[in-house]
C-alpha cells in the first residue's frame, strides 16, 4: 500500500484534505491525523473492521483499548451512559477542559464495538482542539477511534514525518497539520463518586491537564494510589513498557551515578542544558538534545520530548541517558513516559 501525505497548511489545502480524509473514513479506511497531543491513527469508531485495521497497522495487542474522539457533548451522549452520581462533575470537566487533552473513562453504550474497548464495559473519550481534526470529525458526523499513529510500544509521533517513518506503506493517508502543540498524550482519568461533596479523580495517565489543574474538581488519586490491580489495562496508556525508542534508555538520578562503558557511545536527553546541573560535562556525548534550553519550562519540555527522543534514537548511540525531570505539572507526564520507556 502506498502512503500519501497531504499538507493542511493553507485554508484551501485544509478543505481538500478534510474532504479526502472524510471520504476514506466513510469507506472504512484508516487515516493518520494531527491532534494537539500526538498524531492519531483514526477510524470510524462504529466500524469494527476499520478499527481492527488500526490494531493491524500498529501491531497493537487486542487487549489494549482505544481512545474515542467526539465532536462535542451531543456525540458523547450517543456512545456513553454517564452515571447520575458523576454527571455534574463530567459536565464541569467538559466545560473546563474540552476541547483539549483530557480523556475520561465512562460506561459505554452497546453501539461501541467491543474491539474498541478490548471488551471492557467502559470507553475512553475525549474531544480534540486541533482545528484539522475538529473539522474532519464535524464533517464526518461520527466518533473516531484514534490511538497514537505509531507502531505499538514505540515513541508517539508529534509530526507527519515521524508518522511516515513508523507507518509508511501500512496506511493510505497522512494529514500533515504541522507539529503537535502539546507534545505528549492526553491525561486520562476515571471519576468515582464519594460521600464527600467532591469526587475521587483517578489519574490513569498523566498528561497536559495536570494534577494541579484537576485538584479543584475532586481528590486526585494517582494510579498507584487507586488500588486498581487488573492484570489487563483498564484504559489506554496503562501498559508498563511503552513509548520506547529502539535504543536502550536509562534515567540517571544524579551525575555521579554515571559510569561509562568504554566500548559504548552515549547520547544525553537533557532537561535544561545547564552546566551547573552537572550532566553536560561528565561525558563526551555522541549527541545532546535539550528539552527546554536554559529555562527548564515544563510545557516547552513536553512539546520537544518525543521529537528530541527520536533525534537521540537516530543518533547511532548505544544508550540514551536521560536527566531526571521534575515530577510536577506536565513534568509528571514526561517522567511517566521516560519511566515506561526505560523498563
Amino acid at each position: 500500500m502506498e502512503t500519501v501525505t497531504l499538507s493542511a497548511g493553507t485554508p484551501e489545502e485544509t478543505r481538500e484534505v478534510v474532504a479526502e480524509a472524510v471520504t476514506l473514513l466513510n469507506e472504512g479506511s484508516i487515516v493518520a491525523l494531527p491532534t494537539e497531543t500526538v498524531y492519531g491513527l483514526a477510524a470510524n469508531a462504529f466500524n469494527a473492521e476499520a478499527c481492527a485495521a488500526i490494531f493491524e497497522a500498529k501491531e497493537r495487542p487486542s487487549f489494549d483499548p482505544l481512545i474515542v474522539h467526539v465532536s462535542g457533548k451531543k456525540m458523547l451522549d450517543t456512545i456513553v451512559n454517564i452515571p447520575p452520581d458523576i454527571e455534574e462533575t463530567v459536565n464541569v470537566l467538559i466545560r473546563e477542559f474540552w476541547p483539549g487533552p483530557l480523556t475520561m473513562v465512562l460506561p459505554k453504550k452497546n453501539i461501541v464495538p467491543d474491539i474498541v474497548t478490548a471488551g471492557l464495559s467502559t470507553v475512553a473519550v475525549r474531544r480534540s482542539k486541533n482545528p484539522v481534526f475538529s473539522e474532519i470529525i464535524k464533517e464526518l458526523e461520527l466518533p473516531l477511534a484514534a490511538p497514537s499513529a505509531n507502531i505499538f510500544g514505540s515513541m508517539s509521533p508529534t509530526s507527519a514525518t515521524a508518522v511516515h517513518k513508523e507507518l509508511s506503506n501500512r496506511i493510505p493517508l497522512i494529514i500533515d497539520g504541522g507539529a503537535c502543540s502539546d507534545g505528549v498524550e492526553s491525561t486520562i482519568i476515571r471519576i468515582e463518586s464519594t460521600e464527600r461533596p467532591k469526587p475521587n479523580i483517578h489519574l490513569l495517565r498523566p498528561g497536559p491537564v495536570t494534577v494541579e489543574m484537576l485538584k479543584k474538581f475532586g481528590k486526585v488519586l494517582k494510579e498507584q494510589d487507586s488500588q486498581i490491580e487488573n492484570e489487563m489495562p483498564n484504559s489506554p496508556g496503562q501498559l508498563a513498557f511503552h513509548y520506547a525508542p529502539r535504543t536502550p534508555l536509562r534515567i540517571l538520578d544524579c551525575p555521579e551515578n554515571f559510569k561509562a562503558d568504554p566500548s559504548k557511545s552515549y547520547a544525553l536527553l537533557s532537561y535544561r542544558g545547564q552546566e551547573k546541573d552537572g550532566y553536560l560535562r561528565i561525558h563526551d556525548w555522541k549527541e545532546i538534545q535539550i528539552l527546554s534550553p536554559g529555562s527548564g519550562k515544563l510545557p516547552e519540555a513536553a512539546v520537544r520530548f518525543f521529537f528530541s527522543l527520536r533525534k537521540l534514537d537516530e543518533s547511532g548511540a548505544d544508550e540514551i541517558i536521560a536527566e531526571p525531570i521534575p515530577g510536577k505539572g506536565v513534568g509528571l507526564a514526561i517522567l511517566d513516559r521516560l519511566q515506561r520507556a526505560a523498563l
